[in-house]
């Protein structure tokens, strides 16, 4: 069970989804009443997560640089209990790493070295997310993250769509074993799911590609993470069910 470790975010405000548009635009009316456009730094379908008059929470930075001051960062679902998930994907790369040199994911075993976005795969135009080295004897090991906010129930899936981007990830990273290790880690950025499996409805090529790439070495990750507008505190791994 790794230790009690805690990632902040920055001050939240609070507000209700009007519209999303665009893929990158949201309406959002604030508890003032001020309706503002936030960005939506989440391209995917958001299934499950967007909702007309959903409850969200917003950061707010007024950097002149920036076409939008406001980023919609967590919405309220309803799955369960009410529950925040996270909206941003560019999160959840930086908190993984963040977690890696904590060394807080002990399935990963020893390392001294983290390298991000290195170029790899047969054709030599993919990134990996993040490549871990050394220690004692340790072989170096690709990290692939993939951020994950559709459920059912405490079961979290993942993809909610067809993904041949991913498709392609679980190929090359099953392509790495041997010499290297490989391991694909699910991001769940919410607190109520106890368990992960691939999401065989939305993509059952992803769903075989996984079970094969697991067949081959590939370690699968789904690691939990309590998600509050104080921040995330990461609560180890979900059970992974295959059938």
């Amino acid at each position: 069970m790794p230790a009690d470790w805690f990632y902040p975010f920055p001050p939240l405000i609070e507000g209700t989804v009007l519209k999303r548009y665009k893929r990158f635009f949201v309406d959002i009316e604030l508890e003032t009443g001020e309706v503002i456009i936030a960005h939506c730094p989440n391209t995917g379908p958001m299934t499950g997560v967007y909702h007309i008059g959903g409850r969200a929470l917003v950061s707010y930075n007024p950097d002149p640089k920036r076409k939008l001051a406001y980023t919609w960062e967590l919405a309220e679902v309803r799955d369960t209990v009410p529950t925040w998930a996270g909206v941003n994907t560019a999160l959840p790369n930086r908190v993984v790493k963040s977690l890696l040199e904590a060394k807080q994911i002990p399935e990963l075993g020893d390392y001294t070295a983290i390298r991000p976005e290195v170029r790899y795969g047969s054709d030599g135009k993919s990134r990996i997310d993040f490549v871990i080295s050394g220690g004692d004897a340790a072989p170096v090991t690709y990290v692939e993250v993939k951020n994950t906010t559709w459920a059912k129930g405490t079961l979290a899936l993942f993809p909610d769509t067809v993904t041949t981007r991913g498709q392609k990830h679980l190929r090359e990273l099953a392509a790495l074993i041997p010499p290297t290790q490989a391991a694909m880690l699910y991001f769940i950025n919410r607190g109520d799911c106890t368990d992960f499996s691939p999401g065989d409805e939305a993509d059952p090529t992803y769903g075989l590609l996984l079970r094969e790439a697991m067949g081959k070495g590939v370690k699968v990750l789904p690691c939990r993470f309590e998600v509050t507008p104080d921040g995330l505190r990461y609560l180890g791994l979900a059970n992974l069910r295959l059938d």
